[in-house]
């Protein structure tokens, strides 16, 4: 036999499922198709902008977390700091996020399948998505559309011939969480030589921490590039999670539609995680592939993917690029206090809610 659904979405991290929420929510049948059970964790900052927050709410999502009321850029002695105008953002712990979204999920009645994506067929009306359970072929699922929101390294974009090569050279993400009452209500950035330490509050007794750099360093060593965050830190040890790392960063797709399908999030092409708006990006693509779907247009996908996806990609491709040369890090948070005015409206557009 072969389930038949409106939409089908391949993966269950976040994204997958904020799409899957918005599909059920416009009188569509909807199947996600998870091989993996339970809270899937992540490296990720997991700090949610005002905007991710807001997307988060208006699909009855409020998940448990710190308010985050700004952001404070470090180094050394120096530093710069800006409050969002748009309300406040929310520290919230990567595997409390997933849960909130299954739980939101499920009251919706969508289904859930613990079972892998295979090869996707295509014809006129729809897309055979073969599947696989426990290393045996599963029941095959027809959908009228797929919105694959596979992550960075989309097994979906490679079948499809979608991936495009990467320019620049490649960064790379680290995370843990140090059992420590957080000091804090703004996400610090910290910046290093070579690395970038961004430490959220998550918990009343976690501190998230997330290095990006394009050192294959490990954890400790990237630390040690900043010592007044290490002793805040209370040296290197108390750990409160494992260590979860992410990369290259980089990923290009060369469109976001292939006949049926459609890419969402992570998949749809990644620049860095240097702003911090992955997840409210990934709901406002999402919203967008949905729109596409209801409109039976799915190139319209293509034109709503550039109108949610620009500002992220100017500005984070920008940063990316200015901060390449040392004196250019090493000036930073020294132009971030001289440049109030600038810097202030750079974080407003950050947080801003659309």
């Amino acid at each position: 036999m072969t389930a038949e659904v409106d939409v089908a979405v391949i993966g269950g991290g976040p994204v997958g499922l904020a799409a899957a929420l918005q599909a059920a929510r416009h009188g569509r049948s909807v199947m996600v198709l998870e091989p993996r059970c339970g809270p899937i964790d992540k490296a990720c900052g997991e700090g949610l902008m005002p905007g991710a927050v807001a997307a988060l709410a208006s699909l009855g999502v409020d998940p448990q977390g710190l308010p985050l009321t700004g952001i404070r850029y470090l180094a050394g002695k120096r530093q710069a700091q800006a409050d969002f105008r748009d309300g406040a953002g929310r520290g919230v712990r990567r595997t409390t996020l997933h849960a909130a979204l299954d739980d939101a999920v499920h009251e919706a009645g969508v289904e859930v399948r613990r079972v892998a994506a295979g090869d996707l067929a295509q014809d006129g009306d729809a897309v055979t998505v073969a599947t696989r359970e426990g290393g045996r072929a599963g029941e095959p699922v027809r959908a009228a559309y797929v919105l694959a929101a596979d992550g960075l390294h989309s097994p979906v974009r490679r079948a499809l011939g979608l991936d495009a090569p990467a320019r620049g050279p490649a960064r790379f993400g680290l995370r843990r969480h140090h059992a420590i009452a957080p000091w804090s209500d703004h996400v610090e950035v910290h910046w290093g030589p070579t690395a970038e330490a961004y430490v959220t509050p998550v918990a009343p007794d976690l501190v998230g921490v997330a290095l990006l750099t394009r050192s294959r360093a490990g954890y400790d060593a990237l630390l040690e590039q900043f010592p007044a965050l290490l002793e805040r830190l209370g040296g290197a040890t108390g750990y409160g999670s494992d260590l979860r790392g992410a990369g290259p960063l980089r990923q290009r797709s060369r469109r976001r539609v292939a006949g049926r399908v459609l890419l969402v999030g992570d998949a749809s092409g990644y620049v860095d995680a240097l702003t911090g708006e992955g997840i409210s990006l990934g709901i406002a693509q999402a919203a967008e592939a949905v729109a596409a779907v209801c409109a039976r247009d799915p190139q319209q996908y293509e034109r709503g993917w550039r109108r949610a996806s620009w500002r992220y990609t100017v500005l984070t491709q920008g940063l990316v690029q200015a901060t390449r040369p040392a004196w250019v890090r090493r000036a930073i948070v020294p132009a971030a206090a001289a440049l109030r005015p600038v810097f202030v409206g750079a974080v407003h557009e950050l947080g801003r809610v659309r």
